[in-house]
């Protein structure tokens, strides 16, 4: 995807949030309503002064004009002009991003109002039923929404951990005892029945909370903190819930579990202490994950949580993968493209990590299409209970940057940034890459045309030349 920094739709939409006119913003700017809208439609650009002067009234930071195009958003606009009933128009995806540039709000309607007529029709019945069935791709454009920044939940959290610390660090003991004392809630720690396992139980109506005991201490801590944001922060979260349209009232469940664990972890790992030791190594994750003693995982997402203005960090990327190529989370504010469900690129080196499990490996990716080059990094971890004998659940995590941030960025050090021979040149899938001359391409491309010659092959099917 190529770069894009126009500010037209940002300024709109904040001033619609404002409920300022049109008409009224542009007396206060000096220029006509008709001027006001060619900005708005990111046909015209403000010279210097006006444009200090929108940032003024409509209270803009430089940095949130900054912002690219949602590339989820991007992704699904695309596919929803490719359905059958809308295919004979032939929208060109560039055509589609043009859409969710200039007004995302159009784009969000569009997609909204694709996935009804898919239902009514029948059309890609399948794929439907499968984001149906696990309500994963809300959570995610919840997330999304927010760029995975809840600043109500993050002063919560901070206030919270200033009342359970010990050591400067909030420890799994002082937050067991935080809850027996403010809520007469007691934590135990049990074994679960073997032929029922579990990893929480709590009983209100008790007040009793049981985690069991084959838990690591990392996660009983996650989940102790996250009791107290469901205790104490209930009508914060239920408020950011409000703010989104749920398809499902299971999709809004599965997010209101994820805002728990983001304040568990935000007490955890409390904003500006967690800032200052990120910015200090450099997002060394295994050196942050040992300090405030978490999962690497834990840590993954709280490094992608750092959008604070005035104490902000590197826009990252974070994607969950299993072993068949299934994509559990995904998040991006790097502007890379990430892909939906499964069928991603295998030359992701989020998939490459399954060969060195529990090692990070740091890589050079640059888009195919758009030659956009990013710093990946990617882990395995080890997920669920399991007894000698018992294989656990293996997941990879990927994380990445643009190249620009390569210097905060210590996974980039061992890198060759300039070395084009080092780069791997990936796409999202091989449906929406155009590099058909890859010996790894499983199906053809959408993007381009192909023939396909009987007596003549080349690295693939689809190349013939």
């Amino acid at each position: 995807m190529r770069k894009v920094y126009e500010y037209g739709p940002i300024i709109r939409s904040k001033r619609q949030e404002k409920h300022i006119k049109a008409k009224d913003l542009a007396a206060d700017l000096g220029i006509t309503p008709a001027f006001l809208s060619l900005i708005e439609s990111n046909q015209r650009k403000p010279d210097g002064d006006t444009l200090l002067k929108i940032q003024e009234i409509l209270e803009i930071e430089t940095e949130d004009l900054k912002k690219k195009v949602n590339p989820d958003l991007v992704n699904k606009t695309q596919e929803i002009v490719k359905i059958p009933s809308i295919e004979k128009l032939d929208i060109r995806p560039e055509e589609a991003e043009e859409i969710v540039r200039i007004n995302p709000k159009i784009a969000e309607a569009l997609v909204k109002l694709g996935k009804e007529n898919v239902g009514l029709r029948g059309e890609n019945i399948e794929k439907k039923s499968v984001e149906e069935i696990f309500p994963g791709e809300q959570v995610s454009d919840f997330i999304q929404k927010f760029d995975n920044y809840f600043p109500k939940l993050e002063d919560f959290a901070t206030k919270t951990y200033e009342k359970i610390k010990m050591n400067n660090r909030a420890r799994y003991l002082s937050i067991c005892e935080y809850l027996k004392e403010k809520h007469k809630i007691l934590v135990k720690d049990v074994i679960p029945p073997k032929k029922k396992l579990f990893s929480k139980i709590y009983y209100p109506e008790k007040k009793e909370f049981y985690l069991s005991d084959l838990l690591t201490l990392e996660t009983k801590k996650l989940f102790a903190a996250a009791l107290v944001a469901q205790i104490e922060a209930d009508d914060i979260i239920e408020e950011y819930l409000d703010d989104f349209s749920f398809e499902k009232e299971v999709g809004r469940k599965v997010s209101k579990v994820a805002l728990l664990n983001y304040t568990g972890a935000a007490i955890i790992m409390p904003y500006e202490n967690f800032y200052n030791e990120v910015t200090k190594y450099r997002y060394d994750l295994e050196l942050l994950q040992n300090s405030f003693a978490v999962s690497f995982e834990q840590v993954c997402h709280r490094v992608t949580c750092l959008q604070k203005k005035t104490q902000r960090g590197i826009p990252l990327h974070m994607i969950r993968v299993d072993r068949s190529g299934n994509v559990s989370k995904r998040f991006s504010l790097s502007g890379i493209e990430l892909p939906r469900l499964s069928g991603a690129c295998p030359k992701w080196n989020v998939y490459s990590a399954f060969s060195n499990p529990g090692k990070i490996t740091a890589a050079v990716s640059k888009m195919a299409d758009s030659g956009e080059k990013y710093v990946c990094i990617a882990r395995t971890v080890e997920k669920g209970i399991a007894k000698y004998g018992e294989e656990k659940g293996i997941l990879s995590i990927g994380l990445g940057c643009q190249i620009k941030y390569a210097k905060d960025f210590v996974y980039a050090d061992g890198l060759n940034l300039k070395d084009e021979k080092n780069e791997s040149k990936i796409g999202v899938s091989c449906r929406k890459c155009n590099l058909i001359d890859c010996s790894q391409r499983a199906f053809p491309p959408e993007t381009r045309g192909y023939n396909i010659n009987i007596n003549q092959r080349g690295v693939s099917i689809f190349v013939n030349e």
